[in-house]
């Protein structure tokens, strides 16, 4: 009779564990389903022996009114998680500033955005460098939430099913530097380019910045042009600062920020959500549009890229994640480290 009771209870906890297990699973399931909806897009087209990258992107785009007062803020937790708010009083950028977008364009019906918008190009096959995709808009409106005072470049390297290649994106890294931005914003992932390498260079002797995704590859393989040392790559994370599901991340990675369910602008004036190592890279893009508009060329170099990616790297957060940098973007503590210099 005891061997019996104990067989049962032996059995009952084993129930017990194979319907958590089933749970936890459908749970996992679940979240990887309703946050990534795969989708071929903005990734530049692969060489034929290396797989399709791709974006993902969450629930659908959504009508949402406009605070200039920052009310929506509540939306844009990435904003509040790397403490943007707290560097306004310090600065929210200025006119001064151009962060150089290159993407699928960026939306010219978007009330937010088509005033910051100072200089556009099409190096596409499309009609237009309007964003008929929606993703360089999400990216556009991500940077202008963190950095209100700055101005947007339009570099259309994408085309309107998010295509892009390695050589196309060099020539809009070398349009943006000679028409006077300061910031480069990359949120694609390609192959490896001489000519994309090259360009990057060129920004960085210029006295640019280069920003650029990790990828969504889910693992530590590289992705260019973030794997390129004049490139700051940038992994995602989610809300509890982990790394988010699908974020590249290794050695090579400089630092993490918010790339999980971000909400952002979109094309038509309308809001929605999207997850990727796009949207990290777009939250660090706002940040050194900050920096640049409080920096000063302390080592002489005659130039202040440098003093604002020094920055960037030593005010992170430290978070438990191997493989994403100095940690978490700070924005707070990154404009108060830039203006401690001397």
């Amino acid at each position: 009779m005891k061997g019996l009771k104990c067989a049962a209870i032996a059995l009952t906890v084993a129930e017990i564990i194979l319907v958590a297990v089933v749970v936890y699973d459908g749970l996992l399931a679940r979240e990887s389903a309703a946050a990534y909806s795969y989708l071929p897009v903005h990734d530049a087209a692969p060489a034929d022996d290396s797989p399709d990258l791709v974006e993902a992107s969450y629930a659908p785009a959504l009508e949402a009114p406009y605070s200039a007062d920052g009310s929506y803020l509540a939306e844009r937790w990435g904003v509040s998680q790397i403490e943007a708010p707290r560097a306004w009083p310090i600065t929210r950028g200025n006119q001064s500033v151009i962060v150089a977008v290159l993407d699928t364009g960026i939306s010219n019906d978007n009330h937010n955005l088509a005033g910051k918008v100072v200089a556009d190009i099409n190096l596409t096959d499309s009609p237009t460098s309007d964003d008929l995709h929606g993703h360089g808009t999400h990216m556009a409106g991500t940077i202008a939430a963190i950095a209100p005072e700055c101005r947007l470049m339009n570099v259309k390297v994408a085309d309107d099913a998010g295509k892009c290649e390695p050589s196309v994106v060099a020539r809009g890294i070398v349009w943006a530097v000679d028409h006077g931005a300061q910031i480069i914003n990359i949120s694609l992932a390609m192959r490896a380019s001489r000519d994309l390498e090259e360009a990057v260079n060129y920004a960085w002797s210029r006295g640019a910045i280069i920003i650029a995704a990790a990828g969504n590859k889910g693992a530590s393989e590289p992705s260019y042009p973030a794997y390129y040392v004049n490139c700051l790559a940038v992994a995602g994370t989610n809300r509890n600062n982990s790394l988010a599901l699908l974020s590249s991340y290794g050695d090579w990675v400089d630092v993490a920020a918010p790339g999980f369910n971000i909400y952002s602008e979109l094309p038509g004036n309308q809001y929605g959500y999207k997850t990727g190592t796009s949207a990290a890279g777009a939250h660090v893009s706002g940040v050194a549009a900050l920096l640049f508009s409080v920096a000063e060329d302390v080592n002489g170099s005659g130039t202040v890229n440098d003093e604002v990616r020094w920055a960037i790297e030593n005010s992170c957060t430290p978070i438990p994640a191997d493989g994403v940098g100095q940690g978490l973007i700070n924005a707070f503590q990154a404009v108060t480290t830039i203006m401690s210099l001397d």
